[in-house]
């Protein structure tokens, strides 16, 4: 099956990719994966994407957005994409089941699954007191007790910007290091809304009716569990961008997020392109992602109008 566009992943970053791309006759097919509307289904309430005052449901916002994607001619397919042939074109995208599909151009839009400790009650909790993304959810937690899970640079940073909100932001670090720099330690050790465990093992979520109401640990020092009591946990251990299907075709920095044309989405192939947080390591925002979606798909018509 040959396609002229093909958008792999959905989310904000590749459903705006396809409203362009549709808008200009392009014909976009967009390949869902295993979450279809990406990260924001997992969230209950955006408050912060422009045009609705009153807020939005991460899914209710994904599902306005491919409709608007249908409504002007993408076509959407159920699958997951294990391997890309990007050396020549046509490309070839192999799906899982066998399906082979040829694309002129191809929107990288996979996104980044945020890492998880592992633990009893994490996952089930997301979106009921368990989050991933500070910036997204803290104005949730005003006056209420927050746990932050790491002891990196992201979790220094996301620990100082929930002081704003929370009356308490507790650190829990497996280790008795740190290992964020020295200048992002001593501004979270400066800030009095800070306390620490560390040596800690998280060992389980607990949570009521109401979502989540603590945090089980283990000090690794002396074998003692203990509850510690929380409205929230934030985890801050980093994210994984889902390039692994890509097999080094496509040219990534060390942490596996897809490297761009500075100031575009152009990759180091002609005629593949990335947007959303599979190239986007920093912001990670709802509309961060839906603007570089649409700058891949502005790339993407130009190059094909000149291959044409």
């Amino acid at each position: 099956m040959h396609q002229q566009t093909v958008i792999i992943g959905t989310g904000p970053a590749g459903l705006t990719a396809a409203i362009y791309l549709a808008r200009a006759n392009l014909t976009p097919l967009v390949i869902e994966g295993t979450q279809p509307g990406g990260q924001l289904t997992t969230t209950t309430e955006v408050e912060n994407f422009p045009g609705f005052p009153d807020g939005i449901t991460g899914p209710e916002l994904m599902d306005n957005m491919r409709k608007q994607a249908e409504r002007f001619g993408t076509r959407f397919q159920s699958g997951f994409v294990t391997r890309v042939d990007a050396s020549k074109r046509p490309f070839t995208l192999y799906l899982e089941g066998g399906t082979e599909i040829t694309a002129d151009a191809v929107i990288l839009s996979t996104g980044a699954s945020a890492k998880m400790v592992g633990i009893p009650g994490e996952v089930e909790n997301i979106g009921q007191g368990v989050s991933t993304c500070a910036t997204c959810d803290g104005f949730f937690f005003r006056n209420k007790k927050i746990i932050v899970i790491g002891g990196g640079d992201t979790a220094m940073e996301e620990a100082l910007f929930l002081t704003r909100f929370a009356s308490e932001v507790r650190v829990v670090h497996r280790r008795e290091e740190l290992r964020a720099s020295q200048i992002m330690q001593d501004r979270a050790r400066g800030n009095a809304k800070i306390s620490w465990s560390l040596n800690a093992a998280p060992l389980e979520v607990l949570s009521g009716d109401k979502g989540v109401t603590g945090l089980k640990v283990r000090n690794n020092a002396t074998g003692e569990e203990e509850v510690l009591e929380t409205d929230g946990i934030f985890l801050a251990i980093g994210h994984r961008p889902n390039t692994a299907f890509l097999g080094g075709q496509i040219q990534t920095d060390e942490q596996g997020y897809v490297e761009v044309v500075p100031g575009t989405s152009r990759t180091n192939v002609p005629g593949v392109f990335a947007c959303g947080d599979v190239m986007d390591p920093i912001y990670r925002q709802a509309i961060t992602s839906a603007g570089s979606g649409a700058k891949a798909a502005l790339d993407c018509e130009s190059f094909l109008f000149e291959q044409h």
